[in-house]
């Protein structure tokens, strides 16, 4: 059966701004719809709940996905919570049927939504063309998944060094600059193509 529409739950403003302009390039026709959150702790906090509500009406047809940031918790302990949130709200999760029919994907980017900027540098370029070029190649940020020290704090030194954020990174901002350019067939960040390759399924 194929997905009509996705339900997808982000935890703060930041991340649906880089989300609505990317999501049609993956999903294509299927629609969707992106509701964030004030912050980690408010959206799982309150999951549970809204699966519950989810799980008494949610097509056939309708997935869910669930993206929050990893930050400095353990990958496993995260997603670990998701499922157990899922399973008590009796929805069945992709990791869960090994490729069966699910209603929920549960993803994360690690180590924030900014690890995915640095996936692709080429987009913080477009967006803010004084960034230098050669930041994939330096050994700290070759991999966008295991930078040091804060994502977002790097992004906001980079660019500050550029000229750009003097008062410091306006997260929302940038989201709604970088996001329209990233191409998500080269990103470099793994947590993004992991986020990338479900959407893709769903939309196959």
């Amino acid at each position: 059966m194929s997905v009509e529409h996705v339900e997808i739950l982000v935890e703060e403003p930041s991340m649906e701004a880089a989300l609505r302009p990317l999501l049609p390039k993956v999903l294509g026709s299927t629609s969707f719809q992106v509701y964030p959150s004030q912050g980690k702790h408010d959206l799982l906090k309150r999951l549970e709940e809204r699966l519950r509500g989810y799980s008494r009406w949610l097509p056939a047809n309708w997935r869910i996905m669930v993206v929050v940031d990893r930050d400095n918790d353990s990958c496993r302990n995260v997603k670990t919570d998701l499922e157990n949130k899922a399973a008590r709200a009796f929805l069945t999760t992709r990791s869960a049927t090994s490729g069966g029919r699910y209603q929920v994907v549960n993803r994360l980017a690690i180590e924030e939504l900014e690890a995915w900027y640095f996936g692709d540098w080429d987009a913080v370029r477009a967006a803010y063309p004084k960034a230098p070029p050669t930041i994939p190649s330096r050994a700290k940020y070759r991999n966008p998944d295991t930078i040091r020290g804060g994502t977002w704090e790097a992004l906001e030194r980079i660019l500050q060094r550029a000229g750009y954020f003097r008062g410091g990174l306006r997260k929302i901002e940038a989201a709604r600059a970088v996001a329209p350019h990233m191409t998500p067939e080269q990103n470099r960040s793994k947590s993004f193509q992991v986020f990338h390759a479900a959407l893709r399924e769903m939309a196959s």
